[in-house]
């Protein structure tokens, strides 16, 4: 009975969530200047935003029920909530991006 609901393998829940933390991972290693944090937070917002926002949209569109949480019982205010924390999720990313810049270009 747990297949009817999901035509997919399990354990693909999350890859969206986890392409966001790559992109924001990839974000973070790329982004010129070290350490402007106020940079990478501006600029973090408005590429976490967007991708956020296609992504919500592109899970709740084409293939809905595959995040690892969704809140689509809650209207609007669930997808303003899925689209924060793929800003949060792209955020971190980014932070980790920018430490393992850190790290590796020293």
């Amino acid at each position: 009975m747990a297949g009817e609901y999901c035509s997919s393998p399990e354990g693909t829940g999350m890859l969206f969530e986890l392409l966001d933390l790559l992109i924001g991972i990839a974000f973070g290693f790329f982004h010129k200047g070290k350490e402007d944090y106020k940079g990478l937070l501006r600029n973090g917002a408005i590429i976490g935003v967007t991708v956020g926002v296609i992504f919500v949209f592109v899970i709740n569109i084409l293939v809905p029920g595959k995040t690892g949480i969704s809140y689509g019982y809650l209207g609007a205010l669930g997808l303003i909530l899925e689209i924060l924390i793929f800003v949060v999720l792209f955020f971190a990313g980014s932070f980790i991006g920018d430490w393992l810049e850190r790290v590796f270009r020293k």
